[in-house]
């Protein structure tokens, strides 16, 4: 089901799906400086490690704080499970979580929200597009802004960390930074050659978009883009979050799409006779 949103519509609905979000959210904009209303409603998700945050921003090449702004990113970095990944060709915006996205022309800049005159399209999952035999307009959408994150560059990355017990049962220890390249950026904005354009020739690395991976989901064994941080389509991960069981055990191997006999898993979604050609293959 799709819907025209204009006006405070567009900004109530948006505020929506941050606090309706159980297990994603995704922010792509090329501009970036929260409204307050938006961080209160990020505020709230601040301590659930379960929710993957995803945001994507761009444009600026020569500067990226003219595209995010070091305030934005120390709030982004304090949550548990998150990352921001740069695109400089962005120009669309889209913003979702696990059952419902906006496509629109605003970005997610607070003079957008206040004076400009935006208007977009809300999609959610209904039952009758569940049945329908076609792939749905929000699946469509869902599996090209995948692309989208897939191929840009990822610049922060934090992820939570757990611990079992002796019944087996995982429990959320902490969270763990494991890429970050924004916090030298902005404290030395000179380092990265890659965003300046006054740095010298020789050193400039513009980010290329690379070819599309296929990888297979784990669970239906349908080609979706080879990410092994989503193994799953749409429709699966619709399923698979309503317990989130990183350890259920799924049918196929996401790096060949053989059947993997339940040794597979949203934690290791590739069969270990695999990982030794995934890795040589992508750089994992």
């Amino acid at each position: 089901m799709a819907r025209f949103l204009k006006g405070n519509e567009l900004n109530s609905e948006l505020e929506k799906i941050l606090d309706d979000a159980k297990g994603a959210i995704i922010l792509i904009s090329p501009y970036i400086k929260l409204h307050d209303r938006y961080k209160a409603a990020l505020r709230n998700k601040i301590e659930d490690e379960r929710i993957r945050i995803t945001v994507v921003f761009g444009k600026n090449e020569d500067d990226m704080s003219k595209s995010m702004k070091q305030e934005d990113f120390d709030f982004f970095k304090e949550f548990p499970n998150i990352e921001i990944r740069f695109e400089n060709r962005l120009h669309a915006k889209y913003y979702a979580n696990e059952s419902k996205a906006i496509l629109t022309s605003m970005n997610l800049y607070g003079y957008s929200q206040n004076n400009n005159i935006e208007a977009g399209v809300l999609i959610e999952k209904t039952l009758m597009s569940s049945l329908a035999g076609n792939k749905s307009l929000d699946e469509v959408t869902w599996q090209y802004f995948e692309t989208v994150i897939k191929q840009a560059e990822l610049l922060f990355e934090k992820k939570p960390q757990y611990s079992k017990n002796i019944l087996g049962i995982k429990n959320y220890t902490k969270s763990e930074i494991v890429v970050d390249k924004l916090s030298e950026f902005f404290n030395n904005k000179t380092s990265y050659g890659i965003y300046k354009k006054s740095a010298p020739k020789k050193e400039y690395k513009p980010i290329k978009a690379v070819p599309t991976a296929t990888g297979y989901c784990i669970r239906t064994g349908k080609e979706i883009p080879f990410n092994i941080e989503r193994p799953l389509d749409y429709e699966a991960f619709k399923s698979w979050n309503k317990y989130k069981d990183r350890d259920f055990r799924e049918k196929y191997c996401h790096f060949s799409g053989e059947e993997s006999n339940g040794e597979t898993s949203v934690n290791n979604p590739i069969l270990n006779k695999n990982w030794k050609a995934a890795k040589a293959k992508w750089s994992l």
